[in-house]
């Protein structure tokens, strides 16, 4: 153009042969993580103690709000594209509520994990595990524990 805006020399090293490729297969995509606190549950201090623990931990944390219904949740999951659902609840009402979710992911074609938070007797574990829960943080799990399994769904 000749007005002196323009740079006459490439300062960008080339890369060296099958460098690009390593690049990218090494490189990790961000986790998107859906928070939600489903029906009646008031409580959302733990939640909100774990979103933040997944958002200083690299995972982009998509956060609904208390009392939430199952087909909110779902919607707003598949409308975020996430990575994985997070439910948190302290109710008692995770045996009708997280089948429920479960359910309307199926009927969606949504694959995503749900990963459920909370006050849930042993008992309960295994058959939400069985059900198709991924995973069942109780209270007292390490932030640490929560932050590396969310990283392990996407790497």
């Amino acid at each position: 153009m000749g007005d002196g805006t323009e740079c006459e020399h490439s300062f960008a090293l080339p890369l060296p042969p099958g460098a690009y490729d390593l690049v990218v297969a090494t490189a990790k995509r961000t986790p998107r993580v859906l928070i939600a606190k489903v029906g009646l549950d008031g409580h959302d201090r733990g939640a909100k103690v774990v979103a933040r623990a997944l958002r200083d931990g690299g995972v982009e944390v998509v956060y609904t709000g208390l009392h939430q219904l199952p087909e909110q949740v779902v919607a707003a999951a598949i409308q975020e594209d996430v990575d994985a659902i997070g439910i948190s609840i302290l109710s008692g009402a995770h045996m009708t509520l997280v089948p429920r979710i479960l359910t309307l992911l199926r009927e969606q074609e949504a694959e995503m994990p749900v990963i459920v938070g909370g006050t849930i007797p042993e008992d309960d574990i295994a058959e939400l595990k069985s059900q198709g829960v991924a995973e069942v943080f109780t209270p007292g799990a390490p932030t640490s524990g929560i932050v590396d399994y969310v990283h392990s769904l996407v790497d």
